[in-house]
């Protein structure tokens, strides 16, 4: 990155200054690893302490723990939101060059922009309509009328199956896979039959899928992700399953089949939610979570447990073995008269 000095940063991101405005910042760091050329934040109070060691030439934080740093200080009312802001605009993505590697096969038929770029070892298949400034990184897989909107990434390795719609500035890690077949089948005596998936996955703009993330195209209906959902590694969304606007689910998550997330959600991670369930606007369903019905009151919602000392839960297992005995004394109890 290039040296910017605190003025710039306050003047551009609306930020307060306390301390010299022609401070030189020449890259962006933690506390604990600063140098004095760097810009550092805090946004989680479990490292105010760091503010006495820092070597940090500022630190971006709020008005509430500005009297804590002797230093060079960007206050900001969310130093988070802030330092997104910041590094995003110090940190660009490099802009990928225009055209078509000559390794790369593509169907006769594709209308592609001729800003987008095209990596190489990609294969296009037909009828696929690529839009303006598009990135597909090495190694993706396009099949039959796939459309990407003007902005979408690709970054490496992503498969996208037959008619699935991926809107405006969509960014993809590498290792997802888009539209496999979902999880269908009906038993017939003594073996399986596959139910085809005829439907799609629609993905709206500006989502970010992580990586090795999947999402199964539709049975018959399409899988649908509404504008601004975040997916991180390693999450599967199954078949006809809807997600509301600006959701966000983090890692190792799985969603069943024909479930429907509503808008603002955040799941964490390794939660599982069940299939053919609802689940409304504005619920935050804490780690390690199962859901099994659907939940129609926003709120905060969790079934995980949270590890303790490995003597304390055997103990606690022991009790809960004991549980239906004491359950059954406790019934006799109740019934004897007083």
């Amino acid at each position: 990155m290039s040296s910017t000095t605190l003025q710039q940063l306050a003047d551009q991101f609306a930020l307060e200054i306390d301390g010299d405005p022609d401070y030189e910042i020449g890259s962006l760091s933690t506390l604990a690893s600063a140098g004095p050329d760097a810009l550092s934040f805090l946004a989680n109070p479990h490292y105010l302490d760091h503010l006495n060691s820092t070597q940090a030439g500022a630190v971006l934080l709020s008005a509430n723990h500005a009297d804590r740093f002797s230093g060079n200080k960007l206050i900001s009312p969310d130093p988070y939101l802030s330092w997104a802001k910041i590094a995003s605009d110090l940190h660009p993505v490099l802009p990928a060059t225009p055209g078509i590697h000559p390794t790369a096969s593509v169907a006769a038929n594709c209308k592609i922009h001729p800003t987008a770029s095209i990596a190489a070892q990609v294969s296009i298949g037909p009828d696929c309509t690529i839009g303006e400034r598009v990135s597909i990184g090495p190694g993706c897989v396009l099949e039959h009328g796939v459309t990407l909107a003007d902005d979408a990434r690709l970054v490496a390795r992503v498969f996208i199956g037959h008619g699935c719609n991926i809107d405006k500035r969509v960014l993809i890690h590498p290792g997802v896979v888009i539209g496999a077949d979902g999880f269908g089948l009906a038993f017939e005596h003594d073996h399986w039959i596959k139910v085809p998936q005829i439907g799609r996955v629609v993905i709206g703009p500006d989502c970010e899928i992580g990586a090795n993330t999947t999402i199964d195209r539709g049975a018959i209906d399409d899988t649908v992700l509404e504008q601004d959902v975040r997916l991180d590694n390693q999450v599967q969304i199954a078949h006809n399953v809807h997600i509301g606007a600006h959701t966000a689910i983090a890692g190792c998550c799985g969603v069943a089949g024909s479930t429907r997330i509503g808008r603002y959600c955040m799941i964490a991670g390794a939660s599982g939610i069940g299939g053919h369930l609802e689940i409304t606007d504005k619920v935050v369903i804490t780690a390690m979570s199962t859901v099994l019905e659907s939940i129609h009151e926003p709120g905060h919602y969790g079934s995980g447990i949270p590890a303790r000392p490995q003597r304390q839960w055997q103990r606690l297992l022991v009790r809960l073995g004991q549980l239906e005995q004491w359950s059954a004394r406790l019934r006799k109890v109740e019934k004897k008269p007083l």
